[in-house]
């Protein structure tokens, strides 16, 4: 791009940013003036927290690109920014994978001409990434549901939210245009309900709880999300106790907002992360307590992902405005500590 381009400049928006709205798109052109909360934070960490799912190193690699600019000048990722400075640029959409339709066992929980339901196994990746550009949720709806292809891109067909690869559940995915945003809205708009299962450290001191705690990216650690980050965003997580045992909780979990990794997040945040956890659970990921009886021991040395599992999910159809629900009982893992932690 020009040094003297001006294409981005009917894309301004000269009002500040409140700390509680969402992250822009992460993808196509934007603008945004530099708070005085970002005052001489680096370029690409403002970046990073400003963006949907961008990382700093993402940010950092559109900026050497010139695909980002301040006050319309090309700049480096470790530039100081200053109140009221003009950050504008553009994200290039992704570039094509050749996603192959593969013949991978799915559970699918329902199933009409507009979408999906499917019970995503933990261990599997929803779509393509790098390393991960085989075997992935995206290649088997290929193969089981061939029109979902080009749906919502070419990297991500049909998908309109995800899981975490070692979080087990219920998803939603779109095999036409209209259901993709119809849902994509559902989502925006917070109407779609979510609840989770997990199994987490310690004994919850009360039946219940709010959590509301913001997260954003890390300050050090970018591959992290955190309650401390200097761009959090609002979230809100509501829990139950479904089971207390010695050392242990049962745990179920209403999303009322939708962050990268909130529930993980949320339960390290009040000191009783999930267990299996090796992103946030800190020691408490590969320690067992002596405590416990030999049968939960043998269970938690083989655990190798977070205990978490998205129990239900609640739409309404895009086509029939019809009220659906879907629930699918624990895995087989979870189910199984939990069982051990009974003394069943």
């Amino acid at each position: 791009m020009s040094p003297r381009s001006n294409r981005f400049l009917p894309l301004l928006n000269l009002k500040s940013r409140k700390s509680n709205s969402p992250a822009m798109s992460d993808q196509g052109p934007f603008s945004f003036l530099v708070e005085q909360s970002e005052h001489d934070q680096r370029l690409d960490v403002v970046v990073a927290s400003r963006l949907a799912d961008c990382s700093r190193s993402f940010a950092a690699t559109l900026v050497r690109n010139d695909f980002i600019r301040v006050n319309q000048s090309k700049v480096k990722p470790g530039l100081r920014l200053k109140t009221g400075d003009v950050v504008e640029g553009e994200i290039p959409p992704p570039k094509p994978v050749d996603c192959t339709p593969e013949d991978i066992p799915i559970d699918i929980l329902y199933e009409d001409g507009d979408l999906a339901v499917i019970n995503k196994s933990a261990g599997m990746v929803v779509h393509p990434a790098p390393g991960n550009y085989t075997g992935t949720l995206v290649n088997a709806l290929l193969f089981h549901c061939p029109d979902i292809g080009g749906i919502g891109g070419d990297i991500r067909p049909g998908i309109v939210h995800r899981l975490d690869k070692d979080t087990s559940g219920v998803m939603v995915v779109a095999k036409n245009s209209a259901t993709h945003e119809g849902l994509s809205a559902q989502f925006k708009d917070r109407i779609i309900q979510k609840q989770y299962q997990a199994i987490v450290h310690g004994e919850m001191a009360e039946e219940s709880g709010n959590i509301h705690l913001p997260i954003g990216r890390h300050p050090t650690q970018r591959k992290k999300m955190s309650t401390n980050s200097r761009a959090g965003r609002k979230a809100e997580t509501v829990w139950h106790v479904e089971g207390q045992y010695t050392g242990f909780s049962l745990l179920r979990l209403d999303l009322k907002t939708g962050r990268t990794h909130q529930i993980r997040v949320h339960c390290a945040a009040i000191h009783h992360p999930v267990v299996g956890d090796p992103l946030y659970g800190g020691r408490r990921s590969t320690a067992i307590p002596a405590f416990v009886p030999d049968a939960v021991k043998l269970l938690l040395q083989k655990v190798k992902r977070q205990m978490l599992h998205a129990r239900q999910l609640t739409f309404r159809h895009p086509t029939s405005s019809r009220s659906m629900t879907f629930k699918v009982p624990l895995p087989d893992d979870m189910q199984a500590l939990v069982n051990a932690l009974e003394g069943k």
